[in-house]
């Protein structure tokens, strides 16, 4: 497969992912989020989406880097399951918190994100450091998210 076409899957598959969690999305920030208790350090709303895009963006740039890294075929395959995985957490993560409002369950599956994006970084890692490196501002960002989200469940 050509280069460049790799580079449009790695960057279109989290966009899609992201488009889709924004629809889950949308209709309880205006809703059901803002009748919630928050804490103190909650980020306005309109900050999400462009984090979230630009997370999203680096996130597939890693996973092009790994994609077409010339590699074991077994470790390049575990680092693409790792990162399906964490993909696949990410989406259910919106759907959880926001279209089913259930913070508990999401601060659940949220943790299991995080420790799924740091075992693709792990391997991401084995095959190339900048790809690892693009997934650290990710890493930090779910960090505070789990720490929002324990606070919100907490609070409600």
């Amino acid at each position: 497969m050509k280069s460049y076409l790799k580079l449009i899957i790695s960057l279109g598959i989290p966009l899609l992912v992201g488009a889709i969690s924004g629809y889950f999305t949308a209709g309880s920030v205006n809703g059901w989020f803002t009748t919630i208790q928050k804490p103190s350090f909650n980020p306005p709303n309109w900050i999400f989406a462009p984090v979230w895009t630009t997370l999203y963006i680096l996130m597939g740039l890693a996973f092009y880097i790994v994609w077409k890294a010339n590699v074991e075929t077994k470790l390049k395959k575990i680092a693409i399951l790792f990162y399906s995985i964490q993909l696949v957490l990410n989406f259910l993560w919106s759907f959880i918190f926001f279209g089913c409002q259930q913070p508990g369950w999401a601060l659940a599956d949220i943790i299991l994100l995080l420790a799924m994006i740091l075992l693709t970084t792990l391997w991401f890692e084995r095959i190339s450091v900048s790809a690892a490196w693009l997934m650290a501002p990710y890493i930090c960002w779910v960090s505070f998210a789990t720490v929002l989200n324990y606070h919100i469940w907490k609070l409600n």
